[in-house]
This record gives C-alpha cells, sequence and structure tokens, in this order.
C-alpha cells in the first residue's frame, strides 16, 4: 500500500491558483509595431488560432505542478524485510594460523589440501551461518590478534577468515593467548551468551600462560569455550618431538573447564560435521529485530515532470 512521507506538501496544490486571484495582474510592457492593416489582421488571426481556448493552454503547466508537488509529497511503499535474528550472544571465533596449518593431509575430492584449506572452506560457511550472533575473528601463531572486531556482518567475518595467510602471526603456536584475548573483549561484553570457537593443529609452545589457567579463567566469566583439535596424528599416540601433531588433550581441558565442548577432527567430513554440531549447540533461532524499509517512487512523478516541461518548451518554439 503507497503512503506519503511528506503528506503536508499536497497543500501547496492550490498555491498557483491563489496567487492568480490574490496578486494583482501585471500589465504587459513593450514596443508597438507598425505593420500594414492586411498584414496585421493575418498575424492576429494566426495567433488566435494557435493559442486555443484558455484552459488548454493552462492544462500542461497544471499538470507539471501538480507532478511535482506528488514528487515532493514522497509517494513510497513498505517492503516487507525479514527481521534479523538476533541471538543475544557474542562469539569469537579463534583460528590457528602457525606454520602448521600448511600441510596438506587433507582432501577434497580426492585431491590433497592444506589444513589452511579446510579451514578456511568448513569456517568461512560456519561464519555465514551465524546470522544474529555478533561474531569477531582472533589469528594466532607466535602472538594472537585481531582480524575482525565483533560484528554482525558475519560475511565480512567469512571473508577474512577465506583471506587469512598462515604464518602472518609467527609460526609458533600460542594458545593461551589467543583465549587471552578473546576474554579481554568478551570481559565488557553485555552479551546474554559468550562464546569462544577455538581451532588449532599443534602445541601450545608460545606465551608465558597455561591454557588451563586461561580456561580457568573463562569459566569464572560465564564464557564457554568448544575447542576443535585439527590434524590427523595427536600428541599422546606420535613419536617424541614429531612434528604436526595435536595436543588434542589439552584442547578437551580448556572446554571441560569452561563447560564447552571439544571435538576431534581428522578428516574435511568431520571438520563439516564440527560446524553443523555447533550450530545446534549455539543454535541462533530468536526474536528479531524489525526494520522499516520503504521503496521511493518520487522519481517516477519527477520525471514526468520534467518530460511534461520539454513539452511547453517544444510548444513555445
Amino acid at each position: 500500500m503507497l503512503d506519503l512521507a511528506a503528506p503536508l506538501a499536497l497543500l501547496l496544490l492550490p498555491l498557483p491558483w491563489l496567487a492568480m486571484r490574490l496578486l494583482p495582474p501585471q500589465a504587459g510592457q513593450g514596443a508597438a509595431l507598425v505593420v500594414p492593416d492586411r498584414i496585421g489582421a493575418g498575424i492576429l488571426a494566426g495567433a488566435g488560432q494557435a493559442a486555443g481556448p484558455a484552459w488548454r493552454r493552462r492544462l500542461l503547466p497544471w499538470a507539471v505542478w501538480v507532478l511535482l508537488v506528488v514528487a515532493l509529497s514522497g509517494p513510497r511503499q513498505l517492503e516487507p524485510i525479514p527481521a534479523l535474528k538476533v541471538s543475544g550472544r557474542d562469539l569469537a571465533i579463534a583460528l590457528d594460523l602457525s606454520g602448521s596449518m600448511v600441510r596438506d593431509d587433507f582432501f577434497l575430492d580426492g585431491a590433497p589440501i592444506t589444513r589452511m584449506e579446510a579451514v578456511q572452506r568448513a569456517g568461512a560457511a560456519f561464519a555465514r551461518r551465524r546470522a544474529g550472533d555478533r561474531v569477531a575473528l582472533i589469528v594466532f601463531g607466535s602472538e594472537a590478534y585481531y582480524a575482525a572486531p565483533f560484528s554482525y556482518d558475519t560475511e565480512a567475518i567469512a571473508r577474512r577468515i577465506e583471506e587469512a595467510v598462515i604464518g602472518i602471526s609467527g609460526r609458533a603456536t600460542n594458545i593461551s593467548d589467543a583465549l587471552g584475548l578473546a576474554l579481554k573483549r568478551l570481559d565488557g561484553s553485555e552479551a546474554a551468551s559468550k562464546v569462544v570457537i577455538l581451532l588449532s593443529d599443534g602445541i601450545n609452545n608460545a606465551g608465558a600462560t597455561n591454557p588451563r589457567g586461561v580456561a580457568g579463567l573463562a569459566r569464572d566469566m560465564g564464557v564457554r569455550v568448544h575447542t576443535i583439535a585439527l590434524g590427523p596424528k595427536d600428541l599422546t599416540d606420535s613419536a617424541p618431538g614429531e612434528n604436526g601433531v595435536v595436543d588434542a588433550a589439552t584442547l578437551r581441558a580448556i572446554s571441560k573447564l569452561s563447560g564447552g565442548t571439544s571435538f576431534r577432527v581428522r578428516t574435511l567430513e568431520d571438520l563439516e560435521a564440527v560446524a553443523a554440531e555447533l550450530d545446534r549447540l549455539e543454535a541462533t533461532d530468536s526474536d528479531g529485530l524489525a526494520a522499516e524499509v520503504f521503496r521511493e517512487f518520487w522519481v517516477w512523478p519527477a520525471a514526468l515532470a520534467a518530460l511534461l516541461c520539454l513539452a511547453l518548451a517544444w510548444r513555445e518554439e
């Protein structure tokens, strides 16, 4: 249904008529032209035929005025826009970008892909499904950094995951600082639910803090930490000094201490299943925030008025 943004503008419609009625007429002034009687009679006869009835001469200017006033009143229509689901949750994704993420021990359609490519594929899809959550992205290696602050723009978070570069934050694995940075930002959050999703494929070998101690702080702050241990081999069942193994036991301890869930991922299918399970654990169904979005129609009467002005100019030539 159409309505008007400024309906009071319609009060301007009778303005030209009032001006003609109330303002005194202005006497025309001009120079006289002396011509023979026969020529003068022909000029007057032609002018009368061209002019036509008074109402016809005034029709186009009145139409232009009415169209301009209608455009000024702002005709518009309310568009049905689905309300954004707002979960009341702040969710921080902590993503390991250490050097071991370059290992190509995952497979897609039978072809090997790196751990990073697998995480980017599943992680970006997971972020895009978080509509209604405020999501942030933390990347960590030797150091931890905020790659994106908390935002409802989940598409922007997904793009940051897809654009992440291995080693940008160092080649080591600093789980403690990544979790600590997430807790620092969540400390001032007023969200009803606070969640960290921590993904790592290595062993905490940087930073001065014990990851279990940071997990205890998360518990005290009411922050759930879900952990994802990524990689085919565990620290507990690998040879001493073997590279590319994940400390799944520490990640399980972090999630258990904070009241979260721990996941073990060895294949791309496992990773995609984890993303689906996290969707179930941290569902986003809730009442949404309504938004009024209007489709504007003022351009149509304005454009028609412009065309009629051109017609007026052509008639006067």
